[in-house]
């Protein structure tokens, strides 16, 4: 009897073990600096394995909280995929708040030709854009947002066990996560504000000063004073970086955690 109640414990763990790594997995392939495609894949397998391997005391203990046995099974993974990519995403939202501030900041630089191969996306993005990402990641690393990241992964297994996801949840999640697509923009458009202002006020400078003076080639002057004046203000304002990042992080990660307990509650 003991042998046949060890062996069914036995079970159920690798079956929490694998549906969590599944999620662990899933999250970070659409998670922020996770992602990235300069990481080779079997260091993000290896990362992935060793998290799980730390994580088994949490894992056990949230598969013994549940009512019902953890048994591994294709709804089960699918919820697991589920759940991984919806904190995976939420999170991604910080890159693409980045990547646009870039974009807009690029343009106003007149750097909108010059583009660069993301080895995030493998795509052509703006010279701007990709800065804009390494100094968003180093801020986070700088202010061991990264642990923060692992440590909320490590509570979603409290909120939600492995293999607990209900896709009835997922019509709540989805009115959650389309909203905050028009506030990553919002904050694109706060982040870039300082150099948008400054190279306003460029332009309508040498606007003024050309009909003042029209035999003056301010043309040839437009570009040159917009790029230094928002080089200029941008190096200015990475003073308030860390704070408006880590305050955008904080709330992305906070977001991620109650579409879990949504997904837990329904």
């Amino acid at each position: 009897m003991n042998q046949s109640t060890n062996t069914v414990n036995w079970d159920g763990m690798a079956a929490a073990w694998t549906l969590a790594l599944i999620r662990l997995s899933t999250m970070l392939a659409f998670s922020p600096f996770f992602s990235s495609r300069a990481i080779a894949p079997r260091t993000k397998a290896l990362l992935s394995v060793a998290l799980c391997w730390l994580l088994v005391p949490t894992v056990a203990s949230a598969a013994g909280s549940g009512q019902a046995a953890v048994e591994l099974s294709f709804p089960g993974a699918l919820g697991e995929i589920a759940m991984g990519a919806v904190y995976g995403l939420t999170l991604g939202l910080f890159n693409e708040m980045l990547l646009l501030a870039g974009q807009i900041v690029g343009l106003q630089f007149s750097f909108s030709l010059v583009n660069l191969l993301d080895p995030a996306s493998e795509i052509q993005t703006p010279l701007m854009g990709d800065l804009f990402q390494m100094f968003g990641t180093l801020v986070l690393i700088a202010a061991g947002l990264d642990r923060v990241l692992l440590s909320s992964v490590a509570r979603s297994f409290h909120v939600v066990p492995p293999g607990g996801f209900r896709f009835a949840s997922m019509s709540a999640v989805a009115g959650t996560i389309v909203p905050m697509l028009s506030g990553s923009f919002l904050a694109a458009i706060e982040l870039a504000a300082p150099v948008l202002a400054a190279t306003l006020l460029v332009e309508v400078s040498v606007a003024m000063l050309g009909k003042l003076s029209p035999q003056l080639p301010v043309i040839s002057l437009t570009v040159p004073m917009k790029t230094l004046t928002g080089l200029v203000v941008l190096i200015g304002s990475l003073a308030v970086w860390p704070r408006f990042l880590e305050a955008r992080f904080s709330a992305l990660i906070d977001v991620a955690q109650r579409l879990m307990f949504q997904a837990a509650r329904v």
